[in-house]
């Protein structure tokens, strides 16, 4: 016989409880295949449920929309921030700068490779480091660094941290609209599962058959086993095998 499968997606969710709603609409409340109580509750539940996916949607799709832009304000900043500090070794190499102003921007004295720029955070602590030790510099009086300037490196940091920030923002929005979506999950299924149960007891006194097409009038869905729906069609056809 065919089992009763309760939705396991979101699009089931919204499919079973839209279904209810719509068979029942205008419908008197003592003739409701279930009760007052599940009705009132389904129907302040539903667009709420409905709501919170569209927002979370909307969150995942602003996110990835900003996510290219993102990428690419990093990938410019790292560019300037590496830069900056190969024309400082470079300086010292010829002998223009003192080994020793390699201090000023947080690095070894006599570290001439590039510290690690792959993560955000990494790009976020240097370019910071070389702004203030630049600007340290230059207020003592010294030459300032060229191509890069410190003033074009730090046009392309704040546009990257300005777009990081946003990233971020649209990253925890999604984080907590998902979580909200886990808590109506679970209150979407209770309501489902006590809907189905009371529909199902409605339409008790019926024979199998017609039971579970009153009740799939009201959006349940039953689901035959593997090699029940044949044999269930042959036999309604009068086909013995």
């Amino acid at each position: 016989m065919p089992y009763r499968r309760l939705p396991n997606t979101d699009v089931a969710r919204i499919r079973a409880m839209q279904k209810a709603l719509q068979k029942t609409e205008g419908v008197p409340p003592f003739n409701l295949p279930f009760s007052v109580s599940i009705h009132q509750e389904l129907k302040y539940f539903f667009p709420e449920f409905k709501q919170a996916l569209q927002f979370q949607k909307e969150a995942l799709e602003r996110q990835n929309l900003k996510q290219k832009k993102h990428q690419e304000s990093f990938k410019k900043a790292r560019l300037y921030v590496s830069h900056f500090i190969q024309v400082l070794n470079f300086a010292i190499i010829r002998g223009e700068l003192k080994p020793e102003t390699r201090a000023i921007f947080g690095l070894d004295e006599d570290e001439r490779k590039l510290p690690l720029l792959n993560s955000e955070k990494d790009l976020i602590e240097w370019g910071d480091r070389l702004i203030k030790g630049e600007y340290t510099r230059l207020t003592s009086g010294q030459t300032p660094i060229t191509n890069p300037t410190i003033a074009r490196v730090k046009v392309h940091y704040e546009d990257f941290l300005k777009i990081h920030q946003s990233q971020k923002y649209l990253q925890e929005t999604h984080t907590k609209s998902a979580e909200k979506i886990v808590e109506l999950r679970n209150k979407a299924d209770q309501i489902i599962a006590q809907l189905w149960n009371e529909i199902e007891d409605n339409f008790s006194d019926l024979p199998a058959e017609e039971k579970r097409e009153q009740a799939e009038n009201y959006g349940l869905v039953y689901v035959f086993r593997k090699n029940e729906r044949l044999m269930f069609r042959n036999l309604k056809l009068g086909v013995v095998k």
